[in-house]
């Protein structure tokens, strides 16, 4: 029987041909398991029947049902535009049905004086109570009808699929798949795991997911599917990770050099933090495992992840190999190059640099540098990894901002050599922890968690358009210290053109408070030139600028410690993520240093908790956390870069920590007894974990 789960779902009762193409188009839904496995994402109670009366404009766009008698129906418009109105009354009041499609079907299905039960959305206009495309039965079909359960799931769709496939069509479906598949309903999880965690049995929790018997069974079941969708999910990712332990293929670089102990000696700008000096233990203890390291750093902007990167590199220079780093941008891939030049000035190293925007020379020189081995440290951006550009004898390579490089684009770095690099990615935006250990829970994570002495909270304001002058006047307090400022203007990929307009109206206005010669302004966006933003850039580090107005093209890698004020115009358009990003371009020196969020009057209720968030804290993981809640994962990562990770299809990563921190103990304790899962006992947790790593869209943690 259990070959039924497998059987086409155009067989299920109620689908057919033309209902199975639009499963399949738009739902991936090919067989009766896969049917089972598209979960409702809430629950009508149909026990329930609202009178007439009661039905207000709180319950507007909420399915509901009442019982009525038909009273009288009517027609309007004609051809295309007619539509069919039934009255309907009870003891309580009466209300209008409106049909503006089928009405040849519904027509014939409505008759004056006999009474229904009538399921859909109260829409209300002008105060008045209807119900548009209602379904509708007689009160004898409803009764002789024997249903599963009083509560009807209602299921992800699309609004194709909604056309074909409605509400009630979809539960009938659901029915008809349950009684082909319920024979063949395998257990996944050993008795021992079930046991441990008080999980109900696989096929009664699929019986209560799609019927729930009672609230409570239905809570059970949600907890039993979401553990074995995030035990799968982690099974993929241990199994991954356990492999790469075992390969034992890594680079061994034991030897702590000159180079290594000439900058910590000599030219180190300021005492390491304890949380520095941990990440760097850590790294050099991969270093010397004898496996290839894949270590993702965190720190938070300012936190010093960039000095952590350049010494790790010189520990591998220290043993003859040749080291990388991959930076998202042109400004940040040179910033990174004049810093770690100016910083290790005078010692036996060879740093080059290679972008798009290369000239023939440079370009040159840093082919045939990293080719010979001439040069120890290749900085460069995406130009890293074309065919030209061969190394050696790379050993190290790090991964700035690694969220904005796709997986293909940072394995082809680890493919220039025939063994795999040692790898460490590092993000300046905090990743929540359900989150890290879904995406990257193959790699090993080191955070830093300290700030260089010295740095002061960075103080959080939101300022509405009636305070602008107020907000001029600050800028000009601050200007007067001679000190700088940058003013961000959003950039919304639906409205480039608006955004672009925004920004030079800012100027505008900026201007004409600003009279130049008094201040002095410069302009960066995503439209110019690379080689004019450069200049832009330059001239505002160098401090010839004492106003940056920007796009959030500065979002990274931007370092000018005499900026001491961020303004960010219509902050509610911006994610945490990014606020908290623009937001670290500033106190990066000793001063205090201030972000004023500049925001309209009217907040969505989420605008508005995230702006708050950003006045009342710091903590970019706390930031992180929140965003999570409030937009969850894909969004909190950007799915234009990344998408999510895994195909969840009940789980939460914002809501169930717990659970999937009870499925990564099972899965590493489970596969340090048996990694393959090769035992008899654990053939359903094999299947469980095929299930889930077909369900993976992009795998973020396999770098090597």
């Amino acid at each position: 029987m259990q070959n039924a789960l497998s059987y086409d779902v155009k067989f299920v009762g109620g689908v057919g041909e033309a209902r199975a193409r639009l499963l399949t188009r738009e739902l991936d839904i090919r067989t009766v398991g896969d049917l089972l496995y598209h979960i409702p994402y809430r629950y009508i109670d149909r026990r329930r029947i609202y009178s007439i009366g009661e039905v207000d404009e709180s319950l507007e766009s909420t399915l509901i049902q009442i019982r009525g008698r038909i009273t009288g129906i009517s027609y309007s418009g004609t051809g295309r535009k007619q539509r069919f109105m039934a009255s309907v009354s009870d003891t309580s009041g009466s209300t209008e049905l409106l049909w503006f499609q089928g009405i040849k079907w519904i027509e014939k299905r409505v008759e004056v004086g006999r009474e229904y039960i009538i399921f859909g959305r109260p829409s209300f206009y002008r105060g008045t109570f209807n119900m548009i495309h209602p379904e509708i039965e007689t009160v004898e079909q409803a009764l002789s009808r024997k249903a599963e359960s009083g509560f009807q799931g209602i299921y992800p769709s699309t609004e194709k699929l909604s056309h074909g496939i409605g509400t009630k069509a979809m539960s009938t479906i659901m029915t008809n798949a349950w009684q082909i598949a319920k024979d063949g309903i395998e257990e996944t999880l050993p008795e021992a795991i079930r046991r441990r965690n008080a999980l109900m049995p696989l096929r009664e929790a699929l019986y209560n997911i799609h019927f729930p018997q009672s609230p409570e069974l239905l809570r059970q079941a949600q907890y039993r599917l979401k553990f074995d969708e995030l035990l799968g999910v982690q099974l993929t990712i241990q199994s991954r990770r356990s492999a790469r332990m075992a390969r034992g293929d890594g680079f061994m670089m034991p030897r702590v050099g000159e180079l290594f102990n000439g900058f910590y000696r000599e030219k180190l700008p300021f005492p390491l933090t304890g949380a520095q000096q941990r990440v760097i233990k850590e790294i050099r203890s991969d270093m010397i495992s004898g496996r290839q390291m894949n270590r993702l750093l965190q720190g938070d902007v300012g936190s010093g992840k960039t000095m952590v990167a350049l010494m790790s590199m010189l520990l591998a220079v220290d043993n003859g190999y040749q080291a990388c780093i991959m930076a998202p941008t042109e400004i940040l891939a040179r910033q990174h190059y004049a810093g770690m030049v100016r910083m290790t000035e005078g010692m036996p190293l060879n740093i080059g640099i290679l972008t798009g925007s290369s000239r023939s020379r440079e370009r040159r020189e840093a082919l045939e540098g990293a080719a010979s081995g001439k040069i120890d440290i290749l900085i460069g951006t995406h130009a890293l990894i074309e065919d030209k550009v061969v190394f050696k004898q790379l050993g190290y390579v790090v991964i700035d901002e690694q969220h904005r490089f796709g997986v293909e684009q940072r394995a082809r770095l680890w493919t220039k050599n025939e063994r795999p690099p040692h790898v460490l990615v590092m993000t300046a935006t905090p990743i929540p922890r359900t989150l890290a250990m879904t995406l990257y829970g193959d790699l090993d994570v080191s955070v830093i968690d300290e700030l260089p002495p010295g740095r002061q909270p960075i103080r959080t304001y939101r300022y509405t358009d009636a305070s602008r002058l107020k907000m001029f006047g600050f800028l000009r307090e601050e200007i007067r210290k001679h000190r700088q400022v940058y003013i961000v203007y959003p950039l919304i990929k639906e409205s480039e053109k608006m955004d672009y307009k925004d920004l030079h109206d800012g100027f505008e206005s900026i201007s004409r408070d600003f009279p130049l010669p008094e201040y002095r302004i410069t302009v960066c966006h995503g439209k110019m030139k690379p080689e004019d933003k450069e200049a832009a850039m330059a001239q505002f580090k160098r401090g010839e600028a004492d106003i940056l107005i920007a796009t959030s093209v500065i979002e990274v890698g931007v370092d000018v410690p005499n900026a001491t004020v961020m303004v960010i115009e219509s902050a509610e358009r911006f994610g945490l993520s990014q606020l908290h990003q623009l937001r670290g371009r500033v106190g990066r020196g000793d001063g205090q240093s201030y972000c004023i969020l500049m925001s309209g009057d009217k907040l969505s209720r989420e605008a508005r908790s995230r702006l708050d968030a950003m006045c009342q804290t710091n903590d970019g993981f706390q930031l992180a956390e929140l965003d999570l809640k409030l937009r969850g994962a894909g969004d909190v990562h950007g799915t234009q870069q990344s998408g999510e990770a895994f195909d969840l299809r009940i789980a939460n990563l914002a809501a169930d920590t717990q659970i999937m921190q009870l499925t990564r103990d099972e899965a590493v304790a489970l596969l340090a007894k048996d990694r393959t899962l090769s035992l008899p006992e654990n053939s359903g947790l094999r299947r469980l974990k095929e299930r889930y790593a077909s369900h993976e869209k992009m795998d973020f943690s396999q770098i090597s």
